[in-house]
């Protein structure tokens, strides 16, 4: 905890003065030049720190600017998504989730109970499996080649029948929904419960989130899965534009 606390001390130091040398570093952090430089030196391999010119300056690092991104990015997407989807839940009629991807796993951050919901499950918060979600398809679906088929070469775990544990059969579903712009599951995580998400993108046009409508299978019918996608796949069209998003035809 002291090394974490030291280093968080040395970026606000240079968040407050600029370029600093590590004797300086050492004389404001009260320790020793070796272990300010030790502390500089992992800070400077995450990119997060870095030494413009002189040997033994510092400056804020552009790994910074990524994490800032990154959180600018989770923030912005809550408020500009959160009246898309209440409009969304009201016409579908169903629960709609917002969705991130978090190493192996998908994390809802925001969720709008539709009209005709049976039960007040809380999402938010909680991780749930790439395989067997529509968000994580969706979010698999558009990860570099390489790391999709390491994401789906383990064994994947099976939660119901109807959950799809072969990578083959799987990678085949990503394709397609790519293709179609949104990805469903049919009682694959739960027995009686289905789902259909589709692609947020950031202004760069990565993939940043999934907006998804879930329900009881008695009501969300394989039968009527093409007609929610639509909504689904127009919403979250519509936060990608908030987001900056430029679509071209």
């Amino acid at each position: 905890m002291q090394s974490v606390d030291r280093a968080v001390t040395i970026l606000e130091i240079l968040a407050r003065r600029g370029e600093t040398g590590v004797t300086e570093l050492a004389v404001e952090l009260g320790v020793h030049k070796s272990t300010a430089f030790r502390l500089a030196a992992a800070l400077e391999m995450r990119g997060l720190v870095e030494q413009p010119g002189e040997r033994g300056k510092y400056r804020l690092g552009l790994g910074l600017v990524r994490l800032a991104g990154a959180a600018t990015v989770r923030m912005d997407l809550s408020q500009q998504s959160r009246p898309v989807c209440e409009r969304l839940a009201v016409q579908v009629a169903e629960t709609i989730n917002v969705a991130i991807l978090d190493g192996n796993e998908a994390v809802n951050i925001d969720q709008v109970f539709g009209p005709s919901a049976l039960t007040t499950h809380n999402w938010v918060g909680q991780r749930t499996p790439l395989h067997a979600t529509s968000s994580g398809k969706v979010l698999l679906a558009y990860l570099p080649e390489d790391t999709l088929k390491a994401r789906i070469a383990a064994p994947l775990e099976r939660y119901t029948p109807r959950t799809v544990t072969d990578p083959g059969t799987l990678l085949a579903q990503l394709e397609q929904a790519v293709a179609d712009g949104f990805a469903y599951c049919v009682e694959e995580l739960e027995p009686g419960l289905n789902a259909v998400a589709a692609p947020v993108r950031a202004h760069n046009g990565q993939v940043v989130a999934a907006i998804s409508a879930s329900g009881p299978s008695f009501r969300l019918t394989e039968q009527r899965i093409p007609e929610v996608a639509a909504a689904v796949r127009s919403a979250a069209e519509e936060v990608s534009a908030r987001l900056g998003y430029l679509r071209l035809e």
